[in-house]
């Protein structure tokens, strides 16, 4: 994949990125344990919190990282910014205003595979990024595009009803492109991209396919 930049630029934006907005990194974090938190213990209206968290998260990457970081490097960051925008009104129409999205932790493949992925994306990841040589602030921090999408698509398998494809397939779009650049740019840890988007896509459908042929009628 040729991409219009170098692998010590991609770095340099991540470095420019983590000291212009010190200490929002704390504040991401926080809310991304919030979030995890409300949606293992579920109650009323907890769903559109977590959206709400969700929502700000991509429309923070679109507008802050995407805009103001990255487009110095990657023209095609423009068109980034605005997928990454309509991703998070997505999640604040369909979770929060309107109140579509529940998130439950349940004993299944799909509740345990959510939780692995949530650990790999706010724990393994920042570690795997250490050992292969990307330390702050050179380094992608949680509210920054990979980390961040692996964590969405961790809340994702934890839903408790289907949901709008959009939802699903911005995030997955992403792991495409991001896994692609990975390969190109050394960035091990994001190799995890795809694996998460491919089985949190593969696991929803088969749930969503399985309520569908539940509520068919006996022939």
């Amino acid at each position: 994949m040729d991409l219009p930049f170098t692998v010590e630029q991609f770095t340099a934006v991540f470095e420019r990125y983590n000291l212009a907005v010190w200490p929002a990194q704390i504040l991401l974090g926080a809310l991304g344990l919030i979030a995890v938190i409300l949606a293992a213990r579920p109650r009323p209206h907890f769903g559109r919190i977590v959206s709400l968290i969700l929502g700000f998260f991509w429309i923070w990457m679109g507008l802050v990282y995407h805009l103001r970081f990255f487009a110095a490097i990657n023209p095609a960051a423009h068109g980034f910014a605005a997928l990454f925008a309509l991703q998070g009104t997505a999640f604040l129409i369909v979770g929060t205003a309107r109140g579509d999205l529940s998130f439950r932790y349940r004993q299944d493949i799909q509740g345990v595979t959510g939780a692995l992925v949530l650990a790999y994306a706010l724990v393994v990841y920042p570690l795997l990024g250490i050992l292969f040589g990307h330390v702050y602030p050179a380094a992608p921090t949680f509210g920054l595009p990979c980390p961040t999408t692996i964590y969405t698509f961790g809340l994702l398998l934890w839903t408790g009803r289907k949901f709008p494809r959009l939802i699903l397939a911005i995030p997955l779009i992403w792991s495409v492109i991001g896994f692609s650049a990975a390969l190109t740019l050394g960035m091990v840890e994001d190799t995890g991209l795809l694996v998460t988007g491919l089985a949190a896509t593969a696991l929803i459908i088969r749930r969503d396919r399985s309520e569908r042929a539940s509520l068919s009628p006996m022939h």
